[in-house]
């Protein structure tokens, strides 16, 4: 088993694994990889979808993602898919997952099936590498703080994805959860601080209004997405990304149209975050 670190302290590769047959040694070299780096990937991969529950079980339950389209068959299984007649793709923004759940999902295990020839990378940044970016008056300031967390407006009846009547999505009238989580964390892994907001789901910080939130949400977002605290995924078919939500964002860039992308993605329960409070 190798594990290559990617740029930027951002992801790294794992070679000489077979996640059909992962030893419990081996369990535990790919989550503290995981949560080091936030992300870690694996090629040469062939997973049926029970081989991939199975696989993602090793690293916690299994949550059961309420808006996905399943995998018929497999309702703990959600298909990610692209058709040539899709113009939006699923995740096309920058975003962490379920942060709107009061216990956060740990990270999803996303296995590639079918993918276009070219386009269709997937980009990740780093939390961990945020939080580093910030002054210390700043981390101060966002010691004391947290930040409400919804899925109302991306998943729920009047949000883009009920109105345009999307078949890869359902459930929208169960789209009701709000969150509130500090704004940075300590990984519960590594203990490590990071910065806990994202563009997709974080709608204010807790006790100021929308546009008193916005200036300072914003600014954080760009310090988050710069390029060098960002790796970028090429995927081919049967490689997966294991990624932690608490550490990383992702964005899954739409430059392939008129071609077919499908992927599963199982997501492992997380738990309650906790704020960082530094030493001393």
């Amino acid at each position: 088993m190798e594990i290559r670190p990617m740029d930027n302290g951002c992801g790294a590769e794992i070679d000489g694994v077979d996640l059909q047959s992962v030893s419990n040694e081996e369990v535990e070299a790919i989550a503290d990889a995981q949560a080091d780096f936030g992300v870690v990937f694996l090629r040469n991969q062939t997973l049926t979808p029970d081989e991939q529950l199975a696989a993602a079980r090793r690293f916690g339950p299994i949550n059961v993602n309420r808006f996905f389209t399943p995998v018929p068959g497999h309702p703990q299984v959600a298909m990610v898919l692209k058709e040539p007649r899709h113009e939006h793709n699923v995740g096309g923004s920058w975003h962490t997952d379920h942060s709107y759940d009061q216990a956060p999902a740990l990270g999803s295990m996303l296995y590639a099936l079918e993918v276009p020839g070219t386009g269709g990378d997937t980009l990740f940044a780093s939390m961990y590498k945020a939080y580093e970016a910030l002054s210390p008056g700043l981390r101060r300031t966002l010691a004391g703080l947290c930040a409400v967390h919804s899925s109302r407006h991306v998943f729920g009846e009047g949000a883009a994805y009920a109105r345009h009547g999307d078949d890869r999505y359902h459930n929208a009238g169960k789209a009701t959860q709000d969150a509130l989580h500090p704004m940075v964390i300590r990984h519960p892994r590594t203990g490590r601080p990071a910065l806990y907001v994202n563009p997709g789901f974080t709608v204010r910080i807790d006790g100021w209004t929308d546009e008193e939130s916005r200036p300072l949400l914003e600014y954080l977002y760009g310090v988050a997405a710069r390029e060098e605290h960002t790796c970028r995924f090429r995927w081919e078919v049967g490689s997966v990304a294991f990624w932690d939500n608490r550490a990383t964002w992702h964005y899954a860039l739409n430059d392939y149209p008129g071609k077919r992308r499908l992927m599963h993605r199982v997501t492992v329960e997380g738990e309650t975050l906790s704020p960082y409070r530094a030493e001393g």
